[in-house]
């Protein structure tokens, strides 16, 4: 295993701890509302007001813990992308050894068979890029359908009993994109496709 295929490992690895790390802060969380809850019902202000900087101090570790996890994952996935070029680049530079010989001897078929299999991995290169080059993008921006956020939050309003109304009029949703569209997708696929064949 050479040094970036380690350093993308030891990347991934990190990145799931973090994740599961951050369960556990989210499960500790829940956990300490419960507390909070039950403290408000029995009339323990101080216990409850201790329960309730739990609760919050759980929430912002697990989402200081989910952004590094969402950050070690945008570089891992360029760490791969680094993989995948060195790889194509050691393939790249056998057939170029290959050109060299056929063009030596000027064997016509040689030369045809040979510039062939550039052309294939010239495409493989393209397709494996413009995979890593999505997947880079949608890890490192996330985006949520609006409507999902906003139907979330009067849902959790609504049993908080809380109107959020006035305050939700003066924010504007953020325009994101999310990945590539269908037909970038459909072409994508029957690009790969026609590669392995």
């Amino acid at each position: 295993m050479s040094g970036l295929e380690m350093a993308l490992f030891n990347l991934k690895f990190t990145a799931k701890q973090l994740n599961r790390q951050a369960a556990k802060a989210g499960k500790d969380e829940t956990a300490e509302k419960n507390k909070l809850k039950k403290a408000i019902q029995q009339n323990h202000g101080d216990i409850a007001k201790i329960y309730a900087q739990n609760a919050i101090r759980k929430q912002n570790e697990r989402l200081n813990l989910l952004r590094l996890a969402s950050r070690i994952d945008a570089v891992s996935s360029r760490v791969q992308t680094a993989v995948t070029m060195r790889q194509v680049t050691a393939s790249m530079a056998n057939v170029v050894k290959g050109m060299d010989k056929a063009m030596a001897a000027m064997d016509l078929e040689k030369i045809s068979a040979v510039m062939d299999k550039f052309e294939t991995q010239f495409e493989d290169l393209d397709v494996a890029t413009g995979y890593y080059e999505n997947a880079t993008s949608s890890a490192t921006a996330v985006g949520t359908p609006q409507e999902d956020v906003d139907r979330l939050m009067n849902q959790v309003a609504d049993e908080a009993g809380v109107e959020l109304h006035q305050e939700m009029a003066a924010a504007t949703p953020a325009a994101t994109k999310v990945g590539p569209t269908e037909q970038e997708e459909e072409g994508l696929g029957e690009r790969l496709r026609a590669l392995r064949s």
